[in-house]
């Protein structure tokens, strides 16, 4: 007996859900157990950092093909695979011997994810058409995706701490087993007839340039940032980023349509994709940090402190995308931003405070994730709501691109940053060194969590430090974030006077 209509949208809605259920615990629930990985694989921060990075540039790497293929070949059977894939490659994680192995690993995960993450947006935008149920199918998309990263933290520690750091790759295998019976059962098949070829080129200069710059940004501080090395990585990237605009300009089949950026519904928002992952993602890598090696939490601890700056995710989507009906996403995007940065500087202050604890921290964690919250539905319903339904993959991969390449260049900003305002005040308290360690090489022991141990450094000096270099990235992240707030704001407004006088 086949199903209704609604029967079958309630079963896409359900996979694409779960799809992106694995997707957010897959960012969320990492960063807690880092510093579990840095003992367990004897890693170092650069390592960690790479663990994380290695998934975010391997998903920008596919977004914008994975986009002209659904387009091309069919949105359903490409998140087939894509489901199938990253139940492989999270296996692959969880049998990882080594930080080598789990870096490699995440880099196929990455690529399997990001693919999953464009169809997920697409098949949304085609299978719910009518913009009310759209915006509820959005907003729910938007609370599950939430859940995966606010309980990310908790679900990431407490399996540490009963069954493993393994399991917290390994649940993803049993989880897509059950989105690919959903797929099976509710999603219509879609494809875009005037979909062009794939651009090779501009993925090989695109995906060149952004690892490069990312390169640079983490490894600067070994190989010297004005050494002849890091001077040829960089000009690299700087080369490869002319050549992908050139490219894109020559090409008969670019990776976009370059036109969609006179939309400008469609630019602004792409500014708070960028702002969301300037600020607010990329320190939840470092965030955990502070709590384990600055406050002396444990695993589960830290990933219960870690909620308040998860949660509100969870909760105000379905808010964000009420005012967005209701003020335009003009406003409440930039809004969104606004508060992100707000809560950076709240943060700022309360890991400062003389007896600083998870309860200094909540304001400006609650007020960050809130921001969030408001901004993230709007940002992805307005990035795919502003072109026609046979482009929604496009739209989504650069909304997807935006996001993913401002998450994995400040992940390195973010790191760098940490280590230099450790750097600042370890050079200050001990200027000879300390137990024959060189103070760069303390600095970066500190940044990646290993505070045992150090002798020469005492106890208040390594939390001085720590609170030194997190105060230098939450102050980068909440001015960042304001900037972009700006920009989109200016994006948005023109159109917004034209509605005005034209009523």
């Amino acid at each position: 007996m086949p199903l209704s209509p609604s029967i079958k949208n309630a079963l896409a809605l359900a996979a694409i859900c779960l799809a992106s259920l694995m997707f957010g615990l897959e960012i969320s629930s990492v960063p807690t157990i880092l510093p579990t990985l840095e003992q367990v694989l004897h890693g170092s921060f650069r390592d960690m950092q790479w663990i994380m990075n290695a998934y975010t540039i391997a998903c920008t790497t596919v977004l914008m093909p994975t986009g002209a293929l659904a387009d091309r070949f069919g949105r359903r059977r490409l998140l087939v695979v894509t489901v199938v894939a990253f139940g492989i490659t999270s296996l692959l994680c969880g049998f990882a011997p080594s930080a080598g192995a789990l870096i490699a690993s995440r880099f196929l995960q990455g690529l399997s994810g990001g693919a999953m993450l464009i169809c997920q947006i697409a098949i949304l935008s085609h299978q719910f058409r009518e913009p009310a149920a759209r915006g509820r199918a959005f907003g729910l998309w938007g609370i599950v995706f939430g859940i995966g990263l606010g309980f990310g933290p908790i679900i990431g520690g407490l399996i540490v701490a009963l069954s493993g750091w393994p399991w917290v790759f390994l649940i993803h295998a049993v989880v897509a087993v059950v989105t690919l019976v959903l797929i099976a059962a509710g999603v219509e098949e879609s494809r875009d007839p005037n979909a062009g070829r794939i651009d090779l080129p501009g993925i090989a200069t695109l995906s060149i340039a952004v690892f490069g710059l990312t390169f640079y940004i983490t490894q600067g501080p070994d190989l010297g940032f004005a050494s002849v090395a890091g001077v040829a990585i960089l000009a690299a990237a700087a080369v490869s980023l002319v050549a992908f605009v050139l490219i894109e300009r020559a090409s008969l089949h670019p990776m976009f349509d370059a036109s969609v950026f006179r939309i400008r519904s469609f630019s602004g928002a792409l500014l708070g994709s960028m702002g969301m992952n300037f600020s607010f993602w990329p320190f939840m890598i470092y965030l955990p940090i502070y709590f384990q090696s600055g406050l002396g939490y444990d695993a589960v601890t830290a990933g219960l402190s870690l909620l308040a700056y998860t949660l509100p995710t969870l909760v105000f989507p379905p808010l964000g995308e009420r005012l967005a009906l209701r003020y335009r996403p003009g406003v409440v995007i930039p809004a969104g931003l606004i508060t992100i940065g707000a809560g950076f500087l709240l943060m700022r202050f309360g890991s400062a405070a003389a007896q600083a604890s998870w309860l200094t921290m909540l304001p400006g964690a609650l007020l960050a994730g809130i921001g969030l919250g408001i901004t993230n539905t709007p940002v992805t319903n307005t990035t795919t709501g502003s072109v026609s339904p046979e482009r929604a993959g496009m739209a989504s991969g650069l909304d997807m691109s935006a996001r993913l390449i401002s998450l994995a260049i400040n992940i390195a900003v973010m790191g760098f940053l940490l280590e230099r305002g450790i750097l600042a005040t370890l050079r200050d308290a001990l200027p000879d060194g300390a137990a024959g360690l060189p103070l760069h090489d303390l600095a970066g022991r500190i940044a990646a969590g290993h505070v045992a141990d150090l002798p020469g450094a005492s106890a208040d000096l390594v939390h001085a430090a720590l609170v030194s270099g997190f105060g230098t990235v939450l102050l980068y992240g909440g001015l960042g974030v304001w900037t972009l707030a700006a920009a989109s704001y200016l994006t948005f407004r023109p159109a917004a006077q034209r509605a005005t006088c034209s009523a």
